[in-house]
């Protein structure tokens, strides 16, 4: 079967989107299926991934305040289809290349879409009030499950949307998280040191600095622990355009910015090494970083109005406010360390890729 995966806003800081999509193609080409990854980018290109996806890079420009993403035009991407031929289309992008679905439909070729983000809560957040933000999310995802064969979502808080409208096409698949590369095993004492800098407690917060996300709380987070007398220190790996105000916010705090780490043996040893992770997105409808983090028997806190507690636990899960974070950190802190260690480890070894390949396939052959 020829497998043509396509997304916008992927690159070399994509994050879980890029991560996913590369451990997908890699599993359908290793389970004997010819993978195509059609993305944008500055120029384009035609390579071959390590896992054996072909990947086709289409030109496209830059999208303004977004740091750097782009994305390509949905004709072009409609006329480089059909010189491809697929025999399914495996859609990462529910915005700019949501018509695909009704291509496919019109030659017969299976065609499923992943829903990677909540469209009410973004539209909630930056264009409308909530019920306004819901009535138009209700009519463009009613709009978009109809056009495809199935509706892949990661979490319940992902299907959440979609159930609301009584879609009937919608098929969990929960993603993995590479559990060779990011292993308990990478904790580095010097590495911990170094990133301490003399504190007790070593926080990381690993994402993209962009304002879903929400990056300021860890930055306030840390600011609550300090007052509470807590000696910690906080190491941010990611960037994006809310970096020149999260630096401007940690004036005079103990936070270390990293900017986006493309090493992923290094991202490995860094999370290993901290002693907690936050991740304080709302909106997070699965949350890759947060599960590399437990892979790296590194326990995270997260926000409970988002899609992690489904991943880490609700023990770890906390309201959307510094206190809450600080408190949270607090109570895993309080826990042995080998034991929140192996339990944080326990609870990654539950979401393998090989799994989440295999149900994609099963849904793709279904379409």
């Amino acid at each position: 079967m020829r497998i043509v995966q396509l997304a916008n806003f992927y690159g070399p800081r994509s994050g879980g989107l890029r991560t996913a999509l590369t451990h997908l193609g890699a599993g359908y080409a290793a389970r004997g299926h010819e993978v195509v990854l059609v993305v944008p980018g500055p120029r384009p290109a035609d390579d071959r991934l390590p896992g054996g996806t072909r990947r086709v890079t289409v030109a496209a420009p830059r999208l303004p305040g977004t740091g750097g993403y782009r994305a390509v035009d949905p004709w072009r991407v409609q006329r480089l289809l059909e010189r491809l031929g697929p025999d399914a289309i495996e859609v990462s992008d529910r915005l700019t290349l949501r018509g695909l679905g009704a291509w496919a439909s019109r030659r017969g070729v299976p065609a499923v879409v992943v829903s990677h983000e909540r469209l009410d809560r973004l539209l909630a957040q930056f264009l409308l009030p909530g019920p306004a933000a819901r009535r138009l999310a209700d009519a463009a995802n009613a709009r978009m499950a109809a056009a495809y064969d199935s509706v892949v979502c990661t979490t319940t808080f992902a299907a959440a949307e979609f159930e609301r409208i009584g879609a009937r096409n919608v098929v969990r698949v929960p993603l993995g998280v590479d559990l060779e590369t990011f292993s308990p095993r990478h904790h580095d004492p010097v590495l911990r040191a170094s990133l301490a800098r003399g504190a007790d407690v070593v926080l990381v917060h690993c994402g993209r600095l962009s304002p879903e996300k929400h990056p300021e709380r860890s930055i306030d987070t840390t600011a609550a622990l300090r007052a509470a007398g807590l000696r910690v220190r906080l190491v941010v790996a990611g960037d994006g355009p809310r970096r020149p105000m999260l630096e401007r916010r940690a004036a005079g705090l103990p936070v270390t910015f990293l900017g986006f780490v493309p090493d992923r043996a290094r991202l490995a040893r860094l999370l290993a090494s901290a002693d907690v992770s936050l991740a304080p997105g709302p909106h997070e409808t699965f949350g890759l970083s947060a599960l590399e983090a437990l892979a790296s028997g590194t326990p995270v806190v997260v926000s409970a109005s988002s899609a992690l507690p489904e991943i880490v636990g609700t023990g770890a899960a906390v309201a959307d406010s510094p206190a809450a974070f600080a408190s949270g950190v607090a109570t895993v802190l309080a826990a042995d360390e080998a034991l929140r260690r192996g339990a944080a480890r326990a609870r990654a070894e539950r979401f393998g890729w090989p799994a989440s390949v295999d149900s994609m396939l099963a849904t793709l052959r279904a379409g």
